[in-house]
């Protein structure tokens, strides 16, 4: 989709020059905003700073739903503006229906201090599209259960939202190949993959790997330096 394609080569070339990338979205749209952000740390070794959500009604809604909270057009702006908007910023709205006044309220905000905006929705012509200079429509249909848009419009902007930071993170360099060379040694199952992960660089056995990881304070990239 060359929507996509055009918003992570936007969003890369602000973040190279010092801009974040804003979630930003109510219900199911605004957990699936704050899942993939958080989600990046441990991935890429990023800052939460770098990349993260916002979600209507604050992260006590991850676990218990506030329906009213999408209609809420200048709760959004507050919740936006406590971020201290740089113009080299993304704000990324999400939002099935595309006509939340919390998210295209805070995206027509955004804009107005010279930020990035990238609407995700499934319906063409919406608010949200029209407040985006980025605008990505996945037309996923009438969902089986009539109105539930957790259903396939929720499963489709997940992948949208994969694919954004992915391509992103790749393009900053946050991978080697296809490998996770930023990983940070928080349990055991990201220690075994840091010793695999060196062991397929650097063509070394796993006590090879073990050494040269506790050598360079369990950093990948400087291991692999060597």
């Amino acid at each position: 989709m060359p929507a996509i394609e055009r918003a992570c080569d936007k969003i890369t070339e602000r973040m190279m020059n010092g801009g974040r990338l804003i979630y930003m979205g109510a219900g199911t749209s605004g957990r699936l905003g704050v899942m993939d952000a958080v989600e990046c740390p441990p991935t890429f070794g990023v800052s939460s700073e770098l990349i993260s959500g916002i979600i209507a009604g604050g992260y006590d809604r991850m676990v218990s739903a506030a329906e009213g909270a999408e209609d809420q057009g200048a709760t959004g702006i507050q919740d936006l503006a406590a971020k201290k908007l740089r113009p080299q910023d993304t704000v990324f709205g999400i939002s099935a229906a595309g006509n939340a006044a919390y998210v295209a309220d805070a995206l027509e905000y955004a804009r107005q201090q010279g930020c990035l905006t990238v609407g995700l929705t499934c319906n063409q012509g919406s608010r949200l599209e029209r407040e985006s200079n980025i605008s990505i429509v996945t037309d996923t249909g009438p969902e089986a259960i009539t109105g539930s848009t957790r259903m396939k419009a929720g499963s489709a902007h997940k992948m949208v939202l994969n694919m954004i930071s992915t391509c992103v993170m790749v393009k900053l360099g946050n991978v080697y190949q296809n490998l996770m060379i930023n990983l940070r040694p928080t349990n055991i199952k990201l220690k075994n993959r840091m010793i695999s992960i060196v062991c397929e660089i650097k063509g070394c056995d796993e006590t090879m790997a073990v050494q040269l990881l506790e050598e360079n304070n369990w950093s990948i990239r400087r291991a692999v330096e060597e």
